[in-house]
């Protein structure tokens, strides 16, 4: 999926780069470069007819279709671009691109394979073999797939709602810190202030107490909170075209990305080291990945544990980041919505006073929709992929059967599913309340109608740790500040490997102290 994602971003990230060459140069080298590197990574992927398949193929698109699809694309986006195809071929087709076939599922209806398939039927195959010069060696998509379902098992263990209580005061209080340096009013951008109180909530959360008092601040300008922040981006260089197809070739941004993980992994080291020297044992998640054992009894390596924080971090800054900022657009452009998470927090100021702990949290069950809608309306991804390892058979919502062969890749287009009109009333209207008791859209429409962090066995381990720093910022934020969008309310940037809003999200702001009322 993300081949496809690049290219069809290709222009708009052409046109934002500083090469010296003419349109018709970079249009030629990129077509060679392509050719040439998907020659190099499928040499042994070609696909013919499995007669192993029983029900008849989806229908494929052809080339001359894709042709005439390029207009809407590049003045479009991908995503109508992908409903169009949707609507003209169904919820199951298929796209030839050279001898790979690319298979893309749309609606809950025909995600039950792509979710809840084994390793042996459905797998993420070497897709996501770039992230390995991302996170190192030891951990996920370099090793096998049992260690790396262990290492999941981790995750989920250490963000369990038991152990996510913990981490409510400390987020609390970084919120609270952060916000104080604001002035009594002014102007600014939402999406670069969220980014940087994200990262220092999983400084302190996930690398621990130690770390995140070493910084001596929390301006992202300030040393040496600065070194963290600008490793990070050098980690997300690592996202590109280039490293997607070839993930060691030598250009600039690879270099960068494996500069940052080294010194980044030595950062790691040395929280694990100072902390087994001196006997002292956190409450974070780092200490529980350190803590961890292997089914067979193996303690995780220091490699091991630096690489899957480092993923945690990275994966979980950028989603909750993206979320909250368009939670934030979403509200500030509908002021019903905003209105009435004002009035929820009133509320529960009159019941709890000034209180907040993970059960006044779990009562915020206006603002957790209003993050809920945002997400369903603006996800972080077009679409999640994996792999036939077997033929799998779909079925349609209008009962049609489907066989899709044996090394298909599989896209699932989540963000379609999560605008279907026979799913979500209106579903191009921003409507928190579609999630409410009596309601209940996702719910009504089935398993996997809302996957926007993935579904099944597939699920997003940090999905509640995301849900809850988001509601601390938030619930902040309405208690103490009166917010105006200043800006037009942002389209998607396709050009970027995790969609975010595209550009800055001005926010006007003025101190307040909001009270039960």
């Amino acid at each position: 999926f993300e081949e496809l994602k690049f290219l069809f971003s290709t222009d708009r990230t052409m046109h934002n780069s500083n090469m010296d060459l003419t349109i018709d140069a970079m249009w030629l080298f990129l077509a060679i470069f392509l050719i040439t590197a998907i020659i190099i990574k499928n040499a042994n992927a070609r696909v013919t007819s499995d007669p192993g398949c029983t029900r008849p193929p989806p229908p494929v698109v052809n080339i001359i279709a894709l042709l005439k699809l390029l207009p809407t694309l590049c003045t479009k986006g991908p995503e109508v671009t992908m409903t169009y195809l949707y609507n003209t071929f169904g919820s199951v087709f298929t796209i030839r691109f050279l001898w790979k076939r690319i298979s893309f599922l749309v609606g809950p209806e025909v995600s039950g394979p792509f979710f809840q398939g084994s390793e042996s039927e459905v797998s993420q195959g070497n897709m996501n073999e770039f992230t390995v010069p991302m996170f190192g060696q030891e951990n996920g998509y370099a090793v096998d797939y049992n260690t790396r379902s262990q290492e999941i098992r981790f995750f989920i263990d250490a963000l369990k709602p038991s152990q996510l209580r913990s981490h409510v005061d400390p987020m609390l209080r970084e919120v609270e810190d952060y916000f104080a340096k604001w002035g009594e009013e002014g102007v600014v951008d939402l999406k670069d202030e969220l980014n940087h109180i994200l990262m220092l909530i999983a400084s302190r959360c996930l690398l621990g107490n130690e770390f995140r008092e070493s910084l001596h601040g929390n301006e992202v300008r300030e040393k040496p909170f600065g070194e963290i922040y600008t490793l990070f981006s050098g980690i997300e260089e690592g996202v590109n075209l280039v490293s997607f197809m070839l993930p060691y070739f030598p250009v600039p941004a690879n270099h960068r990305r494996d500069k940052a993980r080294i010194r980044l992994t030595e950062i790691v080291y040395d929280i694990m080291r100072s902390r087994k020297t001196c006997g002292r044992v956190e409450e974070d998640v780092l200490q529980k990945l350190m803590d961890s054992r292997y089914k067979d009894g193996r303690r995780t390596t220091e490699a091991a544990v630096a690489g899957m924080i480092i993923g945690l971090i990275f994966a979980g800054k950028h989603t909750s980041s993206n979320v909250s900022t368009w939670t934030g657009a979403c509200l500030l452009t509908h002021t019903k919505f905003l209105d009435a998470v004002v009035e929820e927090q009133r509320e529960i100021i009159r019941k709890y006073k000034d209180k907040i702990d993970y059960n006044v949290l779990s009562k915020m069950e206006t603002l957790h929709s209003c993050i809920k809608e945002a997400g369903r309306m603006h996800p972080v991804t077009l679409g999640l992929i994996r792999q036939t390892e077997k033929n799998i058979n779909v079925r349609t919502k209008e009962g049609t059967e489907y066989g899709i062969p044996k090394g298909d890749t599989l896209v699932n287009l989540v963000m379609l599913t999560s605008k279907l009109s026979h799913i979500y009333k209106d579903p191009e209207v921003y409507d928190p309340y579609r999630f409410h008791p009596g309601r209940e859209e996702d719910k009504v429409g089935g398993k996997f109608s809302y996957a926007i962090f993935g579904g099944g066995i597939h699920v997003c381990p940090g999905e509640a740790y995301a849900f809850l720093q988001i509601k601390i910022i938030w619930s902040h934020l309405v208690r103490n500040f009166e917010l105006k969008l200043t800006s037009p309310f942002s389209k998607t940037d396709w050009s970027k490997f995790v969609l975010e809003p595209k550009g800055k999200v001005l926010v006007n702001y003025k101190r307040r102290r909001l009270e039960s009322n």
